[in-house]
């Protein structure tokens, strides 16, 4: 596609009391994605649920600071209630989410569209958040990506002219996840009714747009709106979600109940509601999936000053089977089929290599592995980040399933999970000198990529997104803050990392265009300073990413 950059328009979409300025450049065919009509409905969303977003936003600042002062996550007391009655149940999957056993997960740049389209897994997230590098272009052209397939009119030519085409004779149902309530889109601004001028929120342009411009063609071809939703800490957060598809679907005239959404639930406030959670969006609710990366990242932040017993040791040794990640699993499985929503596991990081068939061997034994225990303990499906691993997945849920579609009916009454079980981080490995290289090396490769427009990036057989950079980049901070040493002795200080910085990118191979020096310095920002920043995206996304 040429793209063709023009100025900001001047012109404003205006609703009683709420303006929308576009702010970035217009390019070819963005004019079908932001079209008067759907900047209306966006602009209606902010009206109607802006300030909410706000307080919930503030809740999160709270909770934070409560837990980083010594207050330990419980469930709650004022909900137990709804904990207690067995009567009620989710909506459960739409038209075209009844099997979910594997989905594959990706950016919805054209490419990698129409591979997800033709992989043969029963659903696609196709991903507009961590997967995703917010540049103007990835936002509104992964709209115009979604917007095509959903239509049967997707087509790419790379660079090298191959051309990509959508063949597959089923393809996945789409699941769009879109950012989180807790990220801006800065290339458009609104104006409230009390002339105060904010960035809009990330997750009502994402879910506004795809909603608005696809949700009758997709119930006319037999399936429907479905999102995951990231990044949720509380009920509160679910509840205004599900105000906003209610909204939605009055605003379209469709029958309530007909968007459907799973739960990411991958920060660890969240793990002590996931009941609650499901019962504010009972009408609307698929299911929850055990987002592991962020989840492993939320514990970090949220303890990252709590002392030694909370400190985590090489990232490559905080897998599924320690103590708080097993508790976490247990119970979000046990509390997804007791009210009849599914459970979906997470994307374990390898990935093959096909010009490397040991490398590609190693990865097919370890997903395999991963995916034989969530199968085995009651998962109803499963991520994966790469079309040749929808095999490796799928055999394993089916020794398990067989002909059914789920197994939703397997209610785990043996689970009893503690609130400090979930909390429980001792897994009594060291942290090593390899380890600590490896997490500045992952996080300025990472970021280096995502300064360049690229959300997910295949780094060391590994598939990595801003969750597992996230942790890369929290767990250097904490092991500073908390004075912690190597297994030989070598004290993790600003300097020991500095050095490794430097060798890092000594080590990288340069280009011209090339962002490491970027990079790094937003590496050094997000794990050797004084304060913790909540996300490493946010700061950098307003200083590199906005036009």
């Amino acid at each position: 596609m040429t793209l063709i950059d023009t100025p900001p328009p001047t012109t404003t979409t205006t609703t009683t009391t709420t303006t929308l300025t576009i702010r970035g450049p217009l390019r070819e065919r963005y004019d079908e994605i932001l079209t008067p009509a759907a900047l209306d409905f966006v602009a209606q969303l902010h009206e109607r649920f802006g300030g909410r977003r706000h307080d919930r936003l503030a809740d999160r600042m709270r909770r934070r600071f409560e837990i980083g002062n010594g207050q330990d996550p419980t469930f709650r007391s004022d909900t137990a209630h709804i904990r207690e009655d067995p009567d009620w149940r989710v909506a459960g999957a739409g038209p075209g989410l009844e099997d979910r056993r594997v989905e594959i997960t990706g950016p919805t740049d054209p490419k990698m569209t129409i591979n997800a389209l033709n992989s043969g897994a029963r659903v696609w997230l196709a991903d507009q958040e961590d997967a995703t590098s917010p540049t103007w272009r990835n936002v509104i052209e992964g709209q115009l990506s979604l917007r095509d397939a959903i239509r049967g009119e997707l087509r790419y030519t790379s660079p090298e002219g191959k051309v990509y085409e959508v063949t597959a004779e089923r393809t996945p149902t789409i699941v769009m996840r879109p950012r989180g309530w807790h990220l801006m889109e800065k290339h458009l601004d609104v104006t409230d009714r009390h002339g105060r001028t904010l960035a809009a929120s990330g997750s009502l342009v994402d879910f506004g747009l795809y909603f608005f411009h696809n949700a009758e063609r997709l119930i006319a071809d037999g399936r429907g709106p479905y999102f995951y939703l990231p990044k949720i800490e509380s009920a509160e957060e679910a509840k205004l979600w599900d105000d906003v598809f209610t909204f939605s679907e009055r605003f379209l005239g469709i029958p309530h109940g007909t968007i459907r959404a799973t739960v990411l639930i991958e920060t660890l406030p969240a793990a002590f509601e996931m009941e609650e959670i499901l019962f504010e969006l009972r009408d609307h609710a698929a299911g929850l999936n055990a987002g592991r990366w962020d989840y492993i990242f939320s514990m970090i932040k949220n303890y990252r000053g709590r002392g030694a017993r909370f400190v985590l040791p090489d990232r490559s040794q905080v897998t599924m089977t320690v103590p708080f990640m097993r508790a976490y699993t247990e119970l979000l499985v046990q509390t997804c089929h007791k009210r009849g929503a599914f459970a979906i596991g997470g994307m374990s990081a390898f990935i093959p290599n096909r010009r490397d068939e040991g490398a590609t061997r190693t990865a097919f034994e370890k997903v395999a592995a991963d995916k034989r225990r969530e199968a085995g303990d009651g998962f109803d499906g499963t991520w994966v980040a790469h079309p040749d691993l929808i095999a490796v997945a799928q055999a394993e849920f089916d020794a398990v399933l067989g002909e059914r579609p789920n197994q939703v009916d397997r209610l785990r009454e043996d689970v009893a999970v503690t609130p400090a079980q979930l909390i429980d981080c001792h897994i009594g490995l060291p942290i090593t000198a390899a380890g600590v290289h490896g997490n500045v090396s992952v996080g300025i490769r990472y970021i280096e990529a995502w300064l360049r427009g690229l959300g997910a990036v295949a780094i060391d057989g590994l598939m990595e997104d801003a969750a597992t950079a996230e942790i890369s980049r929290s767990q250097i901070w904490q092991w500073i803050h908390q004075d912690r040493t190597t297994e030989d002795g070598t004290r993790i200080t600003r300097e020991y990392v500095e050095g490794l910085i430097a060798q890092v990118l000594d080590e990288v191979p340069r280009h011209d265009r090339d962002r490491f020096d970027d990079a790094a310095e937003v590496f050094r920002e997000v794990a050797l300073g004084a304060d913790f920043p909540t996300f490493l995206t946010l700061g950098a996304y307003a200083r590199f990413l906005v036009e």
